[in-house]
């Protein structure tokens, strides 16, 4: 024992000679453990004291690791500061000078404590254990050590969580509905659960589920009905969306289709006059077979739509923005508060901005179409279509006809879209960047009539497409005045692939006329302000100045082979 705890003792037994009167020991009306027993007058005096003693030695057992990283004298110094200003040390000196009427309770309560180690013979195993605690600290593999390591990644934990926002001693974490859309896009919101846990989305690649028995039902029969997978596209897509509900198709064309069943024959669709080939050809050939009549309108002319929509029986409203393949930004607000003055569901064609970079829902559409063959799956392996709506009832009405008509999308191309939603984001916005650096090179090149591009300053829609979207993408158009010049530049870029579509990792040229718009007559095609020397590209993620590099490639055969302007 050494000389601290020899005078700590002698300080406690005169303490204890002058408490001869059982008035004077401090008492304890019940003791809450088992076993421990208040004895009257100086025996319990005497007990008490014993169990001052193992507090002390508890206490410097603990405080020996903060000891051992100072200089001894250091030690000693702060030893003897921390004798006067801990409690324990406060409660001996009271003790001293016969003032322990005054103990506190949790005093009374460790005081309790330490006599029953006292009795029982634990105090050398208190210290003991303290010793071998002390050696395994030195040896760096201490729970203490372990326990504190913990403590310091709960605060750091702490730490970020705090700084979502939360105030006070109680953080919590950022509501999900607060996440940006990279993060939504990386961490799928879905109801489908997976026993083992995987990283990737699960595939039930299978036509057909087991049931629970001959006359219950799980939750999916049949792959046409509902699949796990296609439900994790789907419920990721409502998310992204900002929807009730969300259904895959097996193609846009598809998705549109079962929009136009929504409208009944003798009602009217308004949509407008520069809108993707495929959905002309549905417009213009097949729905009309049904009684339904269809009026095409431009878009920008306010008061030709509203005559459109107000000088029929106008259900149902398609339209595009930024358009295919002019680019034209269509005020989304405008046209669906005038559908719904009349009545009208709004539709818009989603597939060049996707959810991210605009919200048609949010703008007051009814529902939301977005080719998952562009950007959502990304790859160009993948043919699909997606729809997003507000309303129970209305998207009971989508899912009837899609369940029924069989344009449901397959397991596995759910999962490949599911796979390209992830990176959809990184690749829009490096898509995006890459055509402000063409687009600003062609706008100033003489051969260049045209550039079609909301991101220009100089395009007449670059204001409203700043107002209603976060970026202007990644497609454009020009034209040169000249088809044979724009046939040349089309075949003589080497990293731009002939090819329609667009939304690929890799960048895609064309001549709409000659490819995604031929279904639509020369004649209307001329009409509506199409003209065939149009020329369309679908940046991809390569490097920027590779393709502009391959661009001029392109305009300086051109210009050989035809001319300069």
């Amino acid at each position: 024992m050494n000389a601290r705890r020899v005078v700590a003792l002698a300080r406690v037994g005169v303490a204890f000679s002058f408490a001869v009167r059982d008035g004077d020991v401090p008492r304890r009306a019940s003791s809450s453990r088992p076993g421990v027993v208040i004895a009257p007058g100086v025996a319990r005096a005497l007990g008490d004291a014993a169990g001052v003693v193992a507090g002390v030695v508890a206490a410097d057992m603990r405080r020996r690791e903060p000891a051992r990283r100072a200089s001894r004298s250091a030690v000693e110094s702060s030893r003897a500061t921390a004798a006067i200003a801990t409690p324990r040390r406060r409660a001996v000196g009271m003790l001293a000078t016969t003032t322990t009427t005054t103990t506190t309770r949790a005093i009374a309560r460790r005081d309790a404590r330490a006599r029953a180690e006292a009795r029982g013979g634990e105090a050398t195993t208190v210290r003991s254990r303290a010793r071998d605690a002390a050696s395994a600290r030195r040896r760096g593999r201490g729970a203490r050590g372990i326990a504190r390591a913990r403590d310091r990644r709960e605060e750091a934990r702490g730490r970020v969580v705090a700084s979502a926002g939360t105030d006070g001693d109680a953080p919590a974490a950022r509501d999900p509905k607060d996440y940006k859309i990279a993060t939504k896009l990386a961490h799928a919101k879905t109801s489908v659960t997976d026993p083992y846990g995987a990283s990737a989305p699960p595939l039930y690649q299978t036509a057909t589920f087991a049931q629970p028995s001959a006359t219950e039902n799980g939750p999916y029969d049949y792959t046409r009905s509902g699949n796990p997978t296609r439900t994790q596209l789907e419920e990721q897509m409502a998310n992204l969306e900002c929807a009730d509900r969300a259904f895959a198709f097996s193609s846009g064309m598809s998705a549109l289709m079962c929009v136009t069943r929504l409208v009944n024959a003798g009602e009217r669709i308004v949509t407008g006059d520069d809108i993707y080939g495929g959905t002309s050809r549905l417009l213009a050939q097949v729905v009309p077979k049904v009684g339904i009549e269809v009026v095409n309108v431009d878009m920008n002319d306010h008061d030709a739509v509203r005559a459109a929509i107000q000088g029929g029986n106008t259900t149902m409203v398609m339209m595009e923005s930024p358009t295919n393949p002019r680019l034209q930004v269509i005020d989304i607000k405008a046209i669906c508060d005038m559908a719904h003055e009349k009545g009208a569901l709004v539709c818009v064609d989603n597939s060049i901005m996707c959810p991210t970079f605009q919200a048609p829902l949010a703008l007051g559409a009814d529902i939301s179409m977005t080719s998952a063959t562009k950007f959502i799956a990304g790859h160009s392996d993948v043919t699909g279509g997606l729809l997003a709506c507000n309303g129970e009832e209305l998207g009971k009405r989508i899912y009837f006809h899609q369940n029924a008509e069989g344009l449901h999308l397959g397991p596995f191309d759910c999962w490949l879209a599911l796979r390209g939603l992830k990176t959809m984001q990184l690749r829009m916005e490096r898509q995006q960047e890459n055509a402000m650096k063409l687009t600003a090179w062609l706008e100033s090149h003489p051969r260049v009539n045209k550039v079609n591009y909301p991101g220009l300053k100089a395009n007449v829609g670059h204001e409203l497409q700043s107002k209603q979207a976060s970026g202007a993408g990644s497609i454009f158009s020009f034209t040169t005045g000249d088809v044979e010049f724009s046939k040349i530049v089309v075949e003589e870029t080497k990293l731009h692939k002939i090819t329609v579509s667009f939304g690929g990792t890799t960048s895609l040229i064309s001549l709409p006329c000659f490819m995604s718009h031929a279904s639509i007559p020369a004649e209307v095609r001329a009409a509506r302000g199409l003209p065939d020397d149009l020329v369309r590209i679908s940046c991809g993620i390569e490097d920027a100045d590779d393709l502009l590099a391959d661009l001029q490639y392109a305009f300086a055969v051109a210009e050989k082979r035809v001319g300069k302007a």
